[in-house]
């Protein structure tokens, strides 16, 4: 799950790394659209982690009509939402890209590449209603695979798309071309992961429309709204973090947007390890096993924080050869890193507990009351704290930087409480 989550991600890095020889302005343009993008895909990934602890719990208790039922409401609330991601960013996408950048030649850039790129929110909806519902059932390795043959195809087809063919005498798209070919390789994971889909045992005597019949999807969505409310919640969070970092000088602001991206990849394997333990949840509540929950979570918290030990090392050697993956950066922002340094290596170690337990609380059906928690301990203490920093009393980076370590630590407080008396009834 670990590797799928970083494949996933790599979509848009393709992009990038493939059209940054076309120059400055067609890599900002790109930059600015699919950071629109990332964000509807993560609301998308937000709303079948929902799915996903929704299969487990149902294949737990080997209720084959409920998969089939759970597969079409699924699909029905993510194609409804890719539907309407499509309409947004139809309507105020001109308006989210003005907002980012007042140069005309980068808004009309970033516009094509959006008009393009947004319907593939489409295929992925399905597509990753797929992947979430054979994870919850165990089989991660299938979507991994399916990954690993989508990650060469969207290389080469965008690479052509953009570049052209010259032997042919077929021109580059460029930007658009990059665009295309990411559209051409969500499909390519749909009708793989299609073919794969109909051949399950599960699948027999499957209709779509009897199964959305079954007016089961009220349940389901009511079930997955906190999850993609609380990815809501935090991802504007960040962006707010971003936008009060930004308020520092140039070279605290880079340093922050330099390290960012690394703390993402880095604890990406604890977030998956994370989710796979709440499908382990799900599917001994499924069973009628309650008395398994507490061994699983106790078990997964042991290994998550040797996990999380692993991610601060390698962050560790990260800050040492800071100098040598950025070469070019100015020793200013060498130094900005450098204070933080501390900060973003211990990060993993105070989160991987609250990632940990979030994801077991929802799997116990207490979804809203982490996205209480995250909601209260985010927008009512830490960000406002940020804003006081940064903006009134002008703290250097690294007291603004600390926050986020310190958010971390108040959400373990409630975080804690809630896991064990959660536990505790599960047990009885």
């Amino acid at each position: 799950m670990a590797l799928n989550a970083l494949l996933m991600q790599s979509m848009l890095i393709i992009d990038t790394l493939l059209v940054s020889p076309l120059g400055e302005i067609p890599l900002a343009a790109l930059g600015i659209a699919t950071t629109i993008i990332a964000f509807f895909l993560g609301l998308q990934f937000a709303i079948g982690n929902g799915t996903q602890m929704i299969v487990g719990r149902i294949a737990g208790a080997r209720d084959q009509k409920g998969l089939q039922r759970t597969l079409s409401d699924g699909m029905l609330i993510s194609l409804t939402a890719a539907l309407l991601f499509v309409l947004a960013i139809g309507t105020i996408g001109d308006n989210l890209i003005a907002l980012l950048t007042a140069d005309q030649q980068l808004r009309e850039q970033a516009n094509v590449y959006l008009a393009i790129s947004k319907y593939l929110l489409l295929a992925s909806a399905i597509s990753q209603t797929f992947t979430v519902f054979l994870n919850g059932q165990g089989d991660t390795k299938t979507p991994f695979k399916v990954y690993l043959l989508e990650v060469p195809f969207n290389t080469l087809m965008s690479y052509f798309l953009i570049f052209g063919v010259q032997s042919l005498s077929v021109e580059g798209l460029g930007v658009a071309g990059a665009a295309f070919g990411s559209l051409a390789a969500v499909l390519f994971r749909f009708f793989f992961l299609l073919s794969h889909i109909r051949k399950l045992p599960a699948m027999d005597g499957y209709r779509i429309t009897e199964q959305i019949a079954a007016g089961k999807v009220s349940t389901h969505f009511h079930e997955v709204l906190p999850i993609a409310t609380n990815f809501v919640v935090l991802s504007l969070g960040v962006t707010v973090y971003q936008l009060l970092f930004s308020q520092l000088d140039i070279y605290s602001y880079v340093a922050v947007t330099l390290v960012f991206p690394w703390l993402r990849i880095a604890t990406q394997i604890i977030v998956a390890w994370a989710q796979a333990n709440s499908i382990s949840i799900t599917q001994a509540i499924g069973q009628g096993k309650h008395s398994h929950v507490k061994p699983i979570v106790e078990s997964c918290i042991r290994l998550g924080l040797i996990m999380a030990g692993v991610v601060s090392l390698a962050l560790f050697g990260f800050s040492q050869l800071v100098s040598v993956i950025y070469p070019k950066v100015e020793q200013q922002t060498l130094v900005a890193m450098a204070s933080i340094a501390p900060l973003y290596i211990s990060l993993p170690l105070v989160r991987t507990y609250n990632t940990i337990a979030g994801n077991s609380l929802r799997a116990m059906g207490k979804s809203f009351q982490v996205l209480q928690v995250h909601f209260i301990a985010q927008w009512l203490v830490v960000l406002p704290l940020c804003g006081l920093f940064v903006l009134y009393l002008e703290l250097p980076l690294y007291w603004a930087f600390a926050l986020l370590p310190a958010e971390e630590i108040i959400k373990a407080i409630p975080f804690y409480r809630m896991l064990r008396q959660s536990i505790n009834q599960a047990a009885a």
